[in-house]
């Protein structure tokens, strides 16, 4: 059975909105950026430069695991880009037992070099360069046992869209 939520993942800079709104286009699917989700506290924080600590991500995780879990009840296929940098994080995202195998994870790998060029360039998004140092002491690489889709965030949008779509079959 193929997925009804793919979670696309990875730090700031990774690709997540630009391959996950590539994704949903194609698809036909509802594209959802876990940004809008913050509270006006965390994202005031985070424009500042400060990182936010696993309490202030609490309610954000709550939010989105009730997006997945709303979009999976009432059959409304949706790609989400959210960082989901923790193992932690990710599983705080997941249904329960066998509605598991109805979301994918995806996490886009992208060298430092990479994340910084992006980030100086991006346009219009909240978060600056300055959160970067965080978000990498932060992250945890998905394990080869966790069921997450790696791959290599470089590569472009389109070639990424299409392995996505191989891999979790839609």
């Amino acid at each position: 059975m193929p997925p009804e939520v793919i979670i696309v993942t990875g730090p700031a800079g990774a690709g997540k909105t630009t391959v996950g709104s590539s994704l949903a286009m194609a698809l036909g699917w509802r594209f959802v950026d876990a940004d809008a989700f913050h509270s006006a506290t965390n994202r005031e924080r985070l424009a500042r430069g400060d990182a936010l600590s696993d309490a202030d991500r609490a309610p954000w995780l709550g939010a989105l695991r009730e997006e997945i879990a709303d979009a999976l009840t009432r059959d409304r296929p949706m790609v989400l880009a959210c960082s989901a940098l923790r193992r932690s994080y990710r599983e705080a995202l997941l249904p329960e037992g066998g509605e598991r195998r109805r979301v994918c994870v995806v996490y886009l790998r992208v060298g430092i070099a990479e994340l910084e060029q992006r980030l100086r360039t991006r346009v219009g998004h909240f978060a600056p360069i300055e959160l970067l140092p965080s978000q990498l002491s932060t992250l945890e690489e998905p394990a080869a046992g966790e069921g997450v889709l790696t791959l290599n965030g470089e590569d472009p949008p389109e070639v990424l869209v299409r392995r996505i779509r191989r891999a979790c079959g839609v």
